[in-house]
């Protein structure tokens, strides 16, 4: 009897869940990982080979893509950053499927927005204007 067949989700379907501002008109989200870079360590009695222990856990920014409307809430979390008071939040993005059910979350924590980039516009295009929101956080967790 052959296993059941699981085939992967598709990466189109998701929404953004950021305490108390939910979201699902995104066109393209990134930056859901993690590193670490090896640090060289060696004793002095162990020969010419260094051991390699983990470093720091990094972290990249949450890049949120969407095109521009007359929401302003994800504006004004970053209006707040730029005056000069921080408002940390914690959020999640949700894969769906194609009935829209959750099927993954990645949960980030004690984010803030340290970058917004405006649209590139253009008299002759016919492309959406799109924004662009990064945020910078402290953890992030797959549920």
């Amino acid at each position: 009897m052959p296993a059941e067949r699981k085939d992967p989700y598709s990466a189109y379907n998701f929404k953004i869940e950021i305490d108390g501002i939910t979201r699902a008109g995104f066109q393209e989200c990134s930056g859901l990982d993690s590193s670490q870079d090896p640090t060289d360590y060696r004793e002095g009695d162990e020969g010419l080979t260094t051991r390699k222990l983990p470093g720091l856990v990094k972290y990249s920014n949450i890049s949120l893509k969407r095109g521009i409307t007359d929401d302003t809430d994800l504006w004004n979390w970053r209006k707040k950053v730029m005056d000069g008071g921080v408002e940390r939040k914690n959020g999640s993005i949700v894969l769906l499927d194609d009935k829209g059910e959750e099927k993954l979350r990645w949960n980030f924590r004690e984010g803030w927005p340290c970058k917004w980039d405006g649209p590139s516009l253009n008299s002759t295009g016919t492309d959406v204007a799109v924004e662009t929101l990064e945020i910078a956080h402290e953890g992030l967790e797959k549920a």
